[in-house]
């Protein structure tokens, strides 16, 4: 009986990379955006609505949604709502943290989202993670109590909102896999902007302001721009690569938080926040190679036995 040999992965397409590489710039470029404008005094539950309502005027555009019904389609809408809540907490959790963070501080427990969805896969989805990823997660959270240091007078409002920023996102990705099989990508992408745009409508008076300097109008503009043409570029990369050839690209982000950080807040992190960064990057690292290889053994399992054995491993 001949061994079963593994198929050779292609290389990872440089365009591939570059539009990642780009995404993760624009990202970085949005949130010192965002804080720039949080700093000048604009509420950030306006931001926040101003960054969805943009990018739902784009969706429609793009999608022309004149003439496209299939974005307006969907199996359940409950559902759909519950997803653009939890990424309009994410992104409102945000900007109220980087009030008070610099921008690598939040980025850096951001990191720490595909350890919690490792996590809350099992319960949610039926996809239990072995004892090693479970390992790769406690030395994560590890990561992130390096970073915040509680009992030591350094943990503060700003903590909770990244970590409140961190698991909105982690709740958003952990329905996304959930609804991706039943609901089409173009209704996911509208109701993920619709509903919050809706949502957060009535209370746009008691937070919005209008900006006094061109700047200021530019930036809030640009917001649901900047976002829509990162998310843009990260879909046009993961057709041309995978997402495991993809997944140490986006931790760049970190350069660029940062670069401007210090270019534009004279911000520069301590040694904790780089070191806890460091320690939540390897793990969210091991966990991606994790699973790239059971999704590996997986295709070159010889029965169903052995392939649940190599998942608990």
């Amino acid at each position: 009986m001949n061994p079963r040999k593994s198929t050779p992965e292609a290389a990872t397409p440089t365009s591939a990379i570059l539009l990642v590489l780009t995404a993760c710039f624009s990202f970085a470029f949005l949130d010192a955006s965002a804080k720039y404008l949080v700093l000048q005094g604009v509420e950030a539950p306006f931001l926040a609505w101003m960054r969805f309502a943009i990018h739902l005027v784009l969706v429609m555009v793009f999608f022309r949604a004149w003439s496209n019904r299939t974005m307006f389609r969907a199996k359940n809408i409950p559902a759909q709502l519950v997803r653009g809540v939890f990424l309009f907490g994410s992104t409102i959790f945000n900007f109220l943290a980087l009030q008070t963070l610099q921008l690598a501080e939040t980025i850096s427990i951001y990191f720490f989202a595909p350890m919690v969805i490792t996590a809350l896969a099992g319960p949610l989805l039926g996809e239990w993670a072995g004892w090693r990823r479970w390992m790769a997660v406690l030395v994560g959270f590890v990561g992130v109590l390096v970073i915040t240091r509680p009992g030591v007078g350094t943990f503060g409002i700003g903590h909770v909102f990244a970590l409140m920023s961190m698991t909105s996102y982690s709740l958003y990705v952990i329905m996304t896999r959930h609804m991706g099989a039943t609901e089409s990508s173009e209704s996911l992408i509208f109701y993920s902007a619709l509903a919050p745009t809706v949502l957060m409508f009535p209370f746009v008076p008691l937070y919005g302001s209008i900006p006094q300097e061109p700047l200021h109008w530019v930036l809030l503009l640009g917001l649901g721009a900047i976002g829509a043409f990162g998310h843009f570029l990260l879909i046009k990369a993961y057709k041309q690569a995978t997402t495991t050839a993809l997944a140490p690209y986006p931790y760049s982000q970190m350069i660029w938080m940062i670069a401007l950080g210090y270019l534009i807040f004279a911000d520069l992190p301590d040694l904790w926040t780089l070191g806890g960064a460091a320690i939540i990057v390897s793990s969210g690292l091991y966990i991606v190679h994790r699973e790239h290889r059971l999704r590996l053994a997986s295709r070159t399992a010889p029965n169903s036995e052995n392939e649940d054995l190599a998942k608990k491993l």
